[in-house]
């Protein structure tokens, strides 16, 4: 009987080794593919941005330094290596943007360009994906955490070597609203 019972012990450690391995691993595959995400819709906000300038140019010939900004920002953005380089020059073209559709305001004839205001609805579109994709990798990295800190998972992540992950932040500096002036 006694044999029994510390199989019964043997088999359920076991099958909770096995448990809180799939889970760290899986988890993790989820964060992975959250930044993979990330990473597709700031590459689509960046292919977008050539069709904007051009639309743009006809009609900002005196905004040249935001057509500029955009440019910088965007060849920031295609030369990123990590990400997080890539979150910081994707949050500059952002910004860059933001502006061009600001000074847009002062252009009626640019405002009420079909293909501006396809390209507009686009980028908005994808700045949407791109929210939503930073909180579903932020909520991959809650979940990791809680699996890694919490017990009995804190002891299976210290065995497997995993440790907790950072949440995607945005700086501080990027939290400012662009100013703006005409």
């Amino acid at each position: 009987m006694f044999e029994w019972i510390l199989i019964g012990i043997a088999v359920i450690i076991l099958i909770m080794f096995i448990y809180y391995y799939n889970r760290l691993v899986s988890l993790s595959n989820q964060i992975d593919n959250s930044l993979s995400q990330i990473d597709v819709q700031l590459k689509k906000r960046s292919d977008l941005v050539p069709n904007l300038l051009s639309s743009v140019k006809g009609y900002m010939k005196h905004e040249k330094s935001v057509i500029t900004e955009v440019t910088n920002a965007r060849k920031a953005l295609l030369g990123a290596q990590s990400f997080e380089s890539k979150v910081k020059a994707g949050n500059q073209l952002e910004s860059a943007l933001k502006s061009i559709f600001a000074i847009a305001e002062n252009y009626p004839q640019l405002r009420a360009s079909e293909t501006f205001m396809q390209l507009q609805q686009e980028l908005t579109s994808i700045e949407d994906k791109i929210a939503y994709s930073r909180q579903f990798y932020n909520d991959g990295i809650l979940s990791y955490n809680n699996a890694c800190t919490t017990f009995p998972g804190k002891i299976f992540a210290s065995i497997y070597g995993r440790k907790e992950k950072q949440f995607l932040k945005i700086e501080a500096e990027e939290r400012v609203v662009p100013k703006v002036s005409f």
